[in-house]
This record gives C-alpha cells, sequence and structure tokens, in this order.
C-alpha cells in the first residue's frame, strides 16, 4: 500500500491519500467502513469520558482480559 501524507503549508499532516486499489481492498475488508463519519451520540461520550476518569482515579482497577475471560472458561 503506497498512501501519501498531505501536508498545510507548515508541513502538518493534514490527510492521507489512499490510491483506490488499496482503498477497494480496504472497503472488500471492512464493508463498513464508509459509515464511519456518523457521530458518536453524546451520552456515549459522557459514558466513555466517566470510564476514563474511572481509570485514571483507580488505574490498579483495570485488568487484562485474558483473566476476564479464563474466568468465563471455568464457569462453562
Amino acid at each position: 500500500m503506497k498512501l501519501q501524507v498531505l501536508q498545510d503549508e507548515s508541513g502538518k499532516p493534514t490527510g492521507v491519500f489512499v490510491p483506490m486499489s488499496d482503498w477497494d481492498l480496504i472497503k472488500t475488508s471492512y464493508p463498513d467502513i464508509e459509515n464511519l463519519d456518523t457521530d458518536i451520540p453524546q451520552w456515549e461520550k459522557d459514558m466513555i469520558d466517566q470510564r476514563l476518569t474511572a481509570i485514571a482515579q483507580n488505574p490498579d482497577a483495570v485488568k487484562p482480559i485474558g483473566g476476564l475471560l479464563d474466568e468465563l472458561r471455568r464457569k462453562t
């Protein structure tokens, strides 16, 4: 994949050019990719902010997902 980074006059990256052949491959693997421009509802943003705040206040409460998966396998 040959991507080109687009820059403004000060050299700050502003976008990426993806060749059509590569874009077609991406759309094959991710068929909903063109629907990603929908805005996230405010209630979801608020929930994410609350969770990030809780994690920042108590980072030890975050555990690897592997432990949860192991526990769920034991219960089945």
